[in-house]
């Protein structure tokens, strides 16, 4: 216990006296920065499916179970995995009919769909009962390179921090020397909402193929950046 102690205490003080000598040099400190704003080519879309009764008929109901086979069916047409398409959250709402003033429970549940062939889009719904669809709407956009993007514009970040620093250091009639501090914010993703995210399906309104011709998308770049805080010494 006592050499943990002793290493704390070492360690904090080796910290401190680096902090101590960081503070007693001449530097400038700015910020670097790097964006580019590329194409969507992944879209998450949650789909709320609700349970319905055929015409009116009470006898006749189209269960939430037989609905998400055909959701999942037409989702894996398209070519989404099974690990792409899952559950997000579970309804239910009461029902009265008008006439025996019995009253039931309709289920309703809202699935999460990962879709890469954007081209497909609009033959996810093929097979689905259009009653049945309550809802969709695309909750994110994301990009399939973004990773090696990042790295790309972090490089260019760094960059745009050192030429923040030297005009700062020739302004002042000097210039600037290593980097004595370098530190990351938060990678941001910024994307204009579409105009229409998704249709809004009316149940028992439409046929099948006109709510996959009411589906509307107008997919705007999503806009990536890379964002350093860095000092540098100056000489």
């Amino acid at each position: 216990m006592k050499k943990l102690l002793l290493g704390l205490m070492l360690f904090a003080s080796v910290h401190s006296l680096q902090a101590q000598q960081m503070m007693n040099k001449d530097m400038v400190t700015t910020i670097g920065r790097a964006e580019e704003e590329v194409t969507p080519d992944i879209i998450y879309i949650n789909v709320t499916l609700k349970e319905f009764y055929q015409d009116g008929n009470t006898k006749k109901k189209v269960t939430i179970e037989n609905l998400e086979k055909q959701l999942f069916q037409s989702a894996t047409n398209i070519g989404v995995e099974k690990k792409d398409f899952t559950i997000q959250n579970i309804y239910s709402t009461n029902y009265t009919t008008k006439k025996k003033k019995e009253t039931d429970i309709l289920l309703s549940r809202q699935y999460r769909i990962k879709v890469t062939q954007l081209n497909k889009l609009n033959d996810l719904f093929d097979g689905v009962d259009a009653a049945g669809i309550q809802s969709t709407v695309i909750s994110e956009l994301d990009y399939s390179k973004k990773k090696e993007l990042e790295k790309t514009l972090k490089v260019k970040a760094v960059k745009d921090a050192m030429d923040n620093a030297k005009i700062l250091a020739e302004a002042a009639g000097q210039k600037i020397g290593k980097a004595i501090l370098l530190s990351e914010s938060p990678q941001m993703i910024y994307f204009n909402s579409p105009r229409v995210m998704a249709a809004s399906f009316k149940s028992g309104a439409m046929e099948a193929d006109e709510a996959a011709e009411n589906l509307d998308l107008d997919i705007k770049p999503i806009k990536i950046t890379s964002e350093v805080n860095a000092s540098f010494e100056i000489l």
